[in-house]
Order: C-alpha cells, then sequence, then structure tokens
C-alpha cells in the first residue's frame, strides 16, 4: 500500500480516535476547561456516550468502518451482502453507544428487512463517514467507488443528501490521490457533479469561511450531526487546514458537538494529501487497532 492511502485511512481511524474522549460534548468552553487542547487521545469519561471505551480505541463510527475494511479486504472488494452480515454482528453484543440511525436499521433488519432496503432515514453525516475502505480499495475505479460508497451509506442512512455526501467526499479523495490539492477538488467535484444540489451551497459556504476561526466558524454552521449542519464544518476544516492534517482535527474536536464524523472525512482527505509523516508519532502509537488495520490495508 503506498503512503497516501495508508495515511487516508489510519487519519481517518486517527479522528475517530482523537475524538472519543469529548464527543457529542457541546460546550467548547468546557471542552476547553476540561481537556485543554485536545492533542493526544483521550479516555472517555464515566459521563460520556462512550464510557466503555478506552484511549485510543474507536466511537461506533470507527467500529463500523473497521467492519467495512475487514469485509473488503476478505471479500475483495466491496459485498453488500457480506458489509450488511459483519455490520449486524459487530452489535449482537456491543459494549458501546448505539445511536438511532444503528437501532433503527437493526430493527429493520429483525423485521425481514433485506441487505439492499434502505436503512433509517437518517440524515447523520457518520452514514457518510466511514468510506475511507472503499476510497482505498477502488483509488482506480471511480464508478465502482461511487457506487460502493453510496451503497454503505444507504444500508443505514437512506436519507439523500447524506447519500449524496458520500459520493462528494468520495470523488473529491479519489482527485486528492491522484494528485489535486483538496481545495481543488472540493471545487472541482461541486461544480462538474453537484452543481444543481444543496452540497453546492455547503461547499461554497465552507471555503468561504477559510479564513474565520475554526471554533466561532463550526458552531455557527451547527456542531451536531445532521448532514446540513456537519458539512461546511468539514469543508471549512479542509480549507483552512490544507497543510496541515493534525491542527484541523484538534480544532474539529475543540469545536465540539459530532467532531468523530466530521474528524473521519476531514482526515481520510488531508491524509490522501500529506502522507503518514503528517499524523503525529504518539497518534499512531496509541491506536489500538493500529496493526490490524495496517494488516488489512496489505491485502488491499
Amino acid at each position: 500500500m503506498d503512503d497516501q492511502g495508508t495515511a487516508m485511512v489510519l487519519a481517518s481511524f486517527a479522528a475517530d480516535a482523537l475524538a472519543l474522549g469529548a464527543h457529542w460534548i457541546y460546550d467548547t468552553g468546557l471542552i476547553s476547561r476540561r481537556f485543554g487542547r485536545v492533542e493526544r487521545f483521550l479516555s472517555p469519561g464515566s459521563d460520556s456516550y462512550h464510557s466503555t471505551k478506552e484511549k485510543g480505541a474507536f466511537t461506533h463510527y470507527g467500529d463500523q468502518t473497521l467492519v467495512l475494511l475487514e469485509s473488503v479486504a476478505d471479500q475483495e472488494g466491496f459485498d453488500l451482502a457480506d458489509f450488511s452480515s459483519r455490520w449486524r454482528a459487530l452489535f449482537q453484543n456491543y459494549r458501546g453507544y448505539l445511536d438511532q440511525a444503528t437501532r433503527i436499521t437493526l430493527s429493520q433488519y429483525a423485521s425481514g428487512s433485506r441487505h439492499e432496503d434502505p436503512g433509517s432515514p437518517s440524515d447523520d453525516l457518520a452514514g457518510a463517514s466511514r468510506i475511507a475502505p472503499l476510497v482505498c480499495a477502488y483509488r482506480n475505479d471511480l464508478d465502482e467507488l461511487v457506487q460502493s460508497a453510496r451503497a454503505q451509506t444507504r444500508m443505514t442512512h437512506s436519507n439523500p443528501l447524506t447519500i449524496q455526501s458520500a459520493e462528494f467526499f468520495a470523488r473529491v479523495s479519489h482527485r486528492v490521490l491522484h494528485g489535486s490539492s483538496p481545495v481543488e477538488a472540493l471545487n472541482q467535484v461541486s461544480q462538474s457533479h453537484f452543481r444543481h444540489s444543496p452540497l453546492f451551497e455547503w461547499v461554497q459556504k465552507g471555503l468561504s469561511s477559510a479564513d474565520t476561526d475554526s471554533i466561532r466558524t463550526i458552531v455557527s454552521f451547527g456542531q451536531s450531526c445532521h448532514t446540513p449542519e456537519a458539512f461546511p464544518g468539514v469543508v471549512h476544516l479542509i480549507a483552512r487546514h490544507e497543510n496541515n492534517l493534525k491542527e484541523a482535527l484538534n480544532q474539529s474536536v475543540m469545536a465540539g458537538g459530532d467532531s468523530a464524523a466530521r474528524g473521519m472525512l476531514v482526515g481520510m482527505i488531508l491524509g490522501a494529501h500529506a502522507g503518514v509523516s503528517a499524523l503525529p508519532p504518539h497518534w499512531l502509537d496509541e491506536l489500538r487497532e493500529r496493526e490490524r488495520i495496517l494488516g488489512l490495508l496489505a491485502r488491499l
């Protein structure tokens, strides 16, 4: 696996692990007072949604992404039925948080839904944030990448704009892996494929804020999981910190809210741009599943 492909996947996972301790805290002042500047992985507190997890582990977003990576490595490509089966197995005795999208999707499976059927109606951007393994696997097959990114998202999040977001960030990452700068790729993809979609406006909103403070900007856009709020925050972080992966992910966590889904997409794109050297060594050292991830990447 080349440096950019490895970095892309590792940075997406590292972003999730970095967000774990402060995930879903919306009070940015509280994050600052409790944790200081979040530059290292943290153990979640007893009041966290992720209190069963340890430092260097993943939120439920990262856990699902790891299942997707395992499926792609074992199947030598994306297989929706296989991913669906592994995804359900993950949550059979899961010691972690189950969000609403997961609960609804599991309930629909229990009621007889097939893996081809739409998942929950959720518009959480997290449904699109799992795609780094697919970008890595299909870096030389854009059509397969787009189809698989949309399918894996639709399995749990059937909101059309969330599915479009998965396609958008897959296309952007693909361009970055093939030499475009992140900001160039954001502009190119929004112009060529999403000119008449709300995503185009969200991209422009994020790009036009590149000179503003990240925490204040993300708070103004909205810190929540919902795609219309989270999407422009992702674009802002990429544009403002295009050549500083570490700072982009630091700022994502300090901005609060759903810093995990936001960070996973930022990490994916900036990791593809900057390579492994942009990842702080202590993040890689403390990432609990690092060797497992590297072993799976070696098989792609």
